[in-house]
C-alpha cells in the first residue's frame, strides 16, 4: 500500500512548484523531501518528478497520484468534520486569514464573541492579501478566509473552495477634509490633476481604480502606493492625496476624510471561502457564522 505521507508530500511539490516550497510549508528539509520521494518513486516503480531548470515537473503518473491525494485528504477532512460534529462540544484550531480592513472593522467583536460562545476553539489570524489567502486556503495552508471582490475584477477560483457573501459595502472617493490645496474637490473629475495613492499594482483594488478614473476620462497621477489603507487615510486626511476607500473602513467611527459618491455607486464584495470538505467541521461553522453575525450588526447593509 502507498505511503499516505509520501503522497502528500508529492501533492505539496504540485501545489507550490518546488521541492524547497513543499518543505517549507510541511517544516521539512528538502533533502527530506526527496528522500522521501525517492521512496516513493520504488515503491510505484516509475518516475514521478523531472528536472525542468531550477524547478520539478510532475510526470503524467505522479498527476495521477496527485489527484487522487487530493481526494483522499478531502475524505480524510471531511471525516474530521463528522467526528468533530458527534461531539457535544465544539472545540479545535481554526487557522483564518483576512485582509486589513475587514480584521480591523470585524475581528474584535468576532473574537470576543468566540470566546465568550465557544471557549475551547482556538482562532489563528494571519493578516493576507485576499487574492494569496485563496490560493493558500485551497493549498490548505489555512480552513477559512475572508476575501475580497471589486467590481469589474472577479476574485481568484480555486476548485473545492466554497463562497458564502458576508457583506458589500460602497465604495466612495475621500479626499482631504475641509480646504485643501488641489482647490474643490467636489466629484471624480475633480480629482483628475492631484495625487492619487492606490495599493499596488496587481491588486484587485489597484484595477478598480485606475479603471474608474480612466472611464471618467483621466489617467490617475499616482504617486504614493501602500496597500496598508490606514496609511493612505493619513495621506488623505493631511492634504497629500486622494483615493478610493470603501466604507468597511470606517465601520463603527466616524469618516476622518470628506467622501463624495460615485456616479455608479460601485460596490465592493467581502466573503468567506473554506474548502467544501472541511466547511462542515463545527470550529469552522461557528467562527463564520460568528463572523456574519457581527457584520450585519456593525456594518450597514450595501
Amino acid at each position: 500500500m502507498l505511503d499516505v505521507r509520501r503522497l502528500r508530500l508529492l501533492r505539496e511539490v504540485q501545489v507550490r512548484g518546488t521541492i524547497a516550497a513543499a518543505a517549507e510549508a510541511l517544516n521539512f528539509t528538502p533533502s527530506a523531501v526527496s528522500q522521501q520521494l525517492s521512496l516513493l518513486e520504488q515503491e510505484t516503480g516509475v518516475e514521478l518528478l523531472r528536472r525542468v531548470g531550477r524547478r520539478v515537473q510532475l510526470t503524467p503518473q505522479a498527476e495521477i497520484l496527485a489527484r487522487h491525494t487530493e481526494e483522499l485528504l478531502d475524505t480524510l477532512e471531511r471525516a474530521e468534520a463528522d467526528l468533530s460534529s458527534s461531539l457535544t462540544t465544539t472545540s479545535g484550531t481554526v487557522r483564518m486569514a483576512v485582509f486589513q480592513s475587514a480584521m480591523l472593522a470585524l475581528l474584535p467583536a468576532t473574537l470576543t464573541r468566540m470566546r465568550e460562545a465557544h471557549p475551547d476553539v482556538r482562532v489563528e489570524m494571519t493578516q493576507h492579501e485576499p487574492e494569496t489567502a485563496l490560493a493558500d486556503t485551497w493549498a490548505r495552508d489555512f480552513d477559512l478566509v475572508v476575501a475580497e471582490q471589486y467590481p469589474v475584477h472577479a476574485a481568484a477560483w480555486h476548485p473545492g473552495l466554497d463562497r458564502r457573501e458576508l457583506l458589500r459595502d460602497a465604495i466612495r472617493l475621500a479626499v482631504p477634509p475641509g480646504a485643501s490645496a488641489f482647490g474643490p474637490l467636489r466629484n471624480l473629475g475633480d480629482a483628475a490633476e492631484v495625487p492619487w495613492v492606490m495599493e499596488p499594482r496587481g491588486a484587485a483594488s489597484r484595477h478598480f481604480a485606475e479603471q474608474a478614473c480612466r472611464s471618467a476620462g483621466f489617467e490617475p497621477d499616482v504617486r504614493y502606493q501602500t496597500a496598508d489603507l490606514q496609511a493612505q487615510i493619513r495621506l488623505i486626511r493631511s492634504g497629500n492625496a486622494v483615493a478610493f476607500i470603501p466604507d468597511l473602513q470606517w465601520a463603527g467611527e466616524s469618516p476622518t476624510c470628506a467622501l463624495i459618491d460615485l456616479p455608479t455607486e460601485p460596490r465592493r464584495t467581502i466573503f468567506t471561502s473554506a474548502r467544501e470538505s472541511s466547511a462542515g467541521r463545527p470550529a469552522i461553522a461557528a467562527l463564520r457564522a460568528t463572523l456574519e453575525t457581527v457584520a450585519r450588526e456593525h456594518v450597514p447593509a450595501g
